[in-house]
């Protein structure tokens, strides 16, 4: 467990498969909304999260350097944030969900989860690059993950749910370096 500012961050699990599935929806549907189609954001997306946790957290990696890794960042005893890595078969480790609960966002959550990953990739997957890949007109986050040292790398079309092509970029930490 990692204590930062008032959130702790701790490894996730499969008992948290709900209230993560429950803060993706939210934050997508929050985050999201005017950016990608209404339908993507529609009522079953709650449902199709549910889903994917349940499945994610649940699943046989294999090897643990296959295995992604759940970080939580608690605040008062409930889910404030998570951030999802996933180590790729080229060596890099994919940022695939990195979502703070609408309303604290800005409060340093998603500093103290970056800085999780970060250090996790360090120890786990030394020299291997962090990664991730941002929606174009999501402004805010792209904002925030320059400021957190993220160097865009390209930029590239992204299948969002429901098979709608989508403008992103896709933006990466050096490998090797915790600041």
């Amino acid at each position: 467990m990692i204590s930062s500012g008032h959130a702790t961050i701790r490894r996730g699990g499969v008992r948290d498969a709900e209230s993560v599935a429950g803060l993706h929806a939210h934050s997508w549907r929050t985050a999201y909304r005017g950016i990608v189609p209404e339908e993507a954001l529609g009522d079953g997306m709650a449902a199709q999260r549910r889903e994917l946790w349940a499945l994610r957290l649940d699943a046989d990696y294999g090897e643990p350097e296959n295995t992604p890794e759940l970080l939580i960042a608690e605040l008062d005893g409930g889910t404030a944030g998570f951030v999802y890595l996933v180590p790729q078969s080229d060596g890099r480790v994919l940022i695939d969900n990195l979502h703070v609960r609408p309303g604290l966002t800005g409060g340093g959550i998603g500093r103290a989860l970056v800085a999780a990953a970060r250090a996790h990739v360090a120890e786990r997957h030394p020299g291997a690059e962090l990664f991730l890949e941002v929606l174009r007109d999501n402004t805010r986050a792209i904002a925030f993950y320059e400021r957190e040292g993220a160097v865009r790398v390209r930029a590239q079309e992204g299948v969002f749910p429901g098979g709608f092509l989508l403008p992103e970029y896709v933006y990466a930490w050096p490998g090797g370096s915790v600041s």
